[in-house]
């Protein structure tokens, strides 16, 4: 049918446009966040790219699904500024007609969202979390990264290295600040490289420096040169992921049906049901009168989404507190849009009927 081939082919331009308008954002968000928690030294500066490429995969399905809703708003929009839909009503098609291109649209979106939001979201987010904590375990040195200060593990430390690549490798122009019972020392050198003892001990090999050490207020302190001076490297004890519903594969989930993990399936399972109403809400609520406001019904349509997506967060935690079960938000919340919807279907197909069929 050429209708339904035009209409898919504008829904598919509509929904490319948005997508990359969305994924953008989103990873200009999420770049901007790493890049500070990177300066702040609360993530390694060469875990900033696979940290954004899980977050981008988290945020997937919520992108797909608010790309699915816009892209169809933002085509049947149109048809009703340009009038197009008064002719449509008036060869005596109704409303509905729409649902099944916007079905052909959307079916594949929906199934996609679905996999992201089950399968692929869950595994990103361990896997980040696997890669902070391996990030985070590695010792004092390896975590250095050349013109910033980090702190050691223990708090009792500062480094600080001017060039090189601060793992195995020689580094200059070195800065070391401690303080143990009371007495600061600092010690700065020119040169330094990282060495492995037999027993597994790790020490950083400062050459050419000096050491000054002293109680801080007071005059009395101590100068020292060196040519070669060890400091030990203190041996983080390895972290394991912590255990949390949101890091569960979803047979983990089914297997320990407890309120938490209830609520954490209830929103996986949300995300390609809301997707799907939120097709079916875009139809009805795509009408604009070309005589009035043009975004009057779009902030409606906005709202409503807001609101939706909203109900969802809440909703889990509802179910984490046992106010309400698995069920109840499945039928309660997603049938309410669906009931929704088919209500704005009948308003939108009768609203604009002529007045003898009504009277017939």
């Amino acid at each position: 049918m050429i209708f339904q081939r035009a209409a898919l082919r504008e829904f598919a331009g509509t929904a490319l446009t948005v997508f990359v308008a969305l994924f953008a954002i989103v990873l200009s968000t999420q770049l901007v966040r790493l890049l500070g928690q990177a300066a702040g030294g609360k993530v390694a500066s060469e875990a900033v790219m696979a940290l954004l490429g899980f977050g981008a995969l988290r945020y997937l399905g919520v992108i797909l699904s608010l790309t699915l809703f816009v892209s169809i708003l933002l085509a049947m929009s149109r048809t009703w500024r340009d009038s197009e839909m008064v002719v449509w009503f008036a060869t005596g098609l109704p409303l509905s007609r729409w649902v099944r291109p916007v079905m052909l649209f959307a079916l594949p979106m929906v199934l996609g969202v679905a996999v992201l939001s089950l399968y692929l979201a869950p595994w990103s987010q361990v896997k980040s979390a696997e890669y902070r904590t391996r990030m985070s375990n590695r010792d004092d040195v390896a975590q250095m990264s050349p013109g910033s200060f980090r702190e050691s593990s223990q708090a009792n430390r500062v480094f600080f290295v001017e060039s090189g690549d601060g793992t195995d490798g020689a580094v200059k122009n070195i800065f070391v600040s401690s303080s143990d019972k009371g007495r600061s020392g600092v010690v700065v050198a020119g040169d330094g490289y990282t060495q492995t003892l037999e027993n597994g001990d790790r020490f950083v090999v400062l050459l050419n420096g000096r050491r000054y050490e002293g109680v801080p207020g007071s005059p009395e302190y101590r100068m020292m040169e060196f040519e070669r001076y060890a400091v030990r490297i203190e041996t983080k004890e390895a972290q394991g992921v912590e255990s949390r519903p949101f890091l569960l594969t979803l047979p983990e989930l089914l297997d320990d049906p407890s309120p938490a993990n209830m609520g954490e399936l209830a929103f996986r399972v949300g995300l390609p049901i809301a997707a799907l109403n939120l097709a079916l809400l875009a139809i009805p609520l795509s009408f604009v009168n070309p005589r009035a406001g043009r975004t009057n019904n779009l902030l409606m349509a906005l709202l409503i989404y807001l609101v939706y997506s909203n109900l969802l967060s809440v909703t889990q935690a509802w179910v984490v507190q046992g106010k309400l079960s698995f069920g109840a938000v499945l039928w309660g919340l997603h049938g309410s849009m669906f009931v929704l919807a088919a209500a704005l279907f009948v308003w939108r197909t009768y609203g604009h009927l002529p007045r003898s069929w009504l009277s017939r």
